[in-house]
């Protein structure tokens, strides 16, 4: 194991991950799907008996999948430390999420959008378990000391994949009619296969190169031991002052983060009438000022220390809202989302590489402590969206 500590090709391949799945953060959560999904569902769609507007719909898809998530994933991180499979996990919601994702593919109009809400569903839930599992090498792949650097250098890659196959499936979108692909719909299906084989394609990378698991022979009792385990860290969690304060701070303002990540081209198409082609700007420009914080406030950080870094991102973000909600102007919104994606890159890779610096280097519960990390984030996510699918 030690030969992978702040080893090169293994940081490379770790970030390499972030390429892979950034992909459909970026064009299946927020760039393309939500306002094709918008566009192509009815108005009003009968789920259960109830009548369910299509934004709404879209709002409680998100907040079903990482409510999901968060069931699962802390006893399947405590079963993953226990039986040594961490990468047996990540492999396998990859791919759940790559061939969910695909199969979008086939989502072509109103009498679609059931499946595709399910399959939105499996996607995110191979989306987000697998983030578990891929943040719990961390700690084993570099010191505490680069746990900064190599965190943001995980979102820059992720930042720079998934702009870069947004680019290319806007391309096939605006100009499919001239290389004969004449069909209105065809062209942004392609993408949402496209993103499914890039994720699984670059995975491939991030499997070769992180270090082997060392298997325990399987057993049954895994299940009942992982569920032990999380058990144990929850209790540690509690009576460790510094992770219990941090963890209870987090919730709240990754809520807003992940909001905004989620419902923003929503909001903006809806209350302010931006027609696709400005959101597809607007979450470019997001993407590419995001790579930027991410070193900018890591270097911040190195100065003046993680936690008045994120006290100040906290603070810009607060005042980012506030301005989002008083503007119906389309020029002073460009440039509030400029400082959104500024904050948007350093509070996610310093939040994480934070908590990394918490937990004890010589724990045996790494993929167990970033579960609770993770559920929480996806708690947060499910109360934000839920609400929104509410008032809307």
């Amino acid at each position: 194991m030690t030969e992978s500590i702040n080893n090169k090709k293994v940081i490379k391949g770790w970030a390499f991950f972030d390429w892979a799945n950034s992909a459909y953060a970026l064009v299946i959560s927020t760039a393309v799907f939500p306002p094709y999904f918008a566009s192509v569902s009815p108005e009003n769609l009968n789920v259960l008996g109830y009548s369910i507007n299509t934004e709404s719909l879209y709002s409680y898809s998100v907040s079903a999948a990482y409510l999901l998530i968060a069931i699962m994933s802390p006893m399947l991180s405590g079963i993953a430390d226990y039986g040594k499979r961490r990468m047996v996990f990540l492999k396998f919601f990859t791919i759940l999420g790559a061939l969910s994702c695909m199969s979008l593919f086939f989502f072509d109009g109103p009498e679609d959008t059931l499946f595709a809400a399910i399959a939105f569903i499996l996607g995110t839930i191979g989306f987000g378990a697998g983030i578990v599992f891929y943040n719990a090498y961390l700690p084993e792949i570099t010191t505490e000391d680069r746990f900064d650097k190599v965190s943001a250098y995980g979102y820059a890659y992720g930042y720079v994949g998934s702009v870069i196959l947004l680019v290319a499936i806007l391309a096939l979108i605006q100009f499919g009619p001239s290389i004969g692909i004449d069909s209105s719909t065809l062209p942004v299906r392609i993408g949402f296969l496209l993103v499914g084989v890039w994720w699984l394609g670059f995975a491939q990378i991030t499997f070769a190169r992180l270090p082997s698991d060392d298997k325990n022979p399987f057993k049954w009792s895994f299940v009942t031991k992982g569920i032990d385990e999380v058990s144990k860290v929850f209790r540690a969690v509690i009576k460790d002052a510094n992770i219990r304060k941090f963890l209870a701070a987090y919730f709240f303002y990754i809520a807003g983060v992940n909001v905004v990540i989620y419902l923003a081209s929503i909001f903006a198409q809806e209350e302010l009438n931006f027609t696709q082609s400005e959101l597809i700007i607007i979450i470019l420009l997001l993407q590419l000022v995001a790579m930027l914080g991410a070193y900018f406030f890591a270097y911040v950080s190195g100065k003046i220390g993680n936690k008045k870094s994120l006290l100040i991102q906290i603070t810009i973000w607060i005042a980012i809202c506030f301005g989002a909600y008083m503007t119906t102007d389309k020029p002073l919104f460009f440039v509030i989302c400029a400082f959104v994606g500024l904050v948007l890159g350093g509070i996610q890779a310093l939040s994480r590489s934070s908590y990394s610096k918490m937990i004890n280097e010589n724990t045996a519960d790494l993929t167990s402590y970033f579960s609770f990390y993770d559920v929480l984030t996806k708690l947060a996510i499910v109360a934000g969206t839920f609400v929104f699918g509410i008032v809307n």
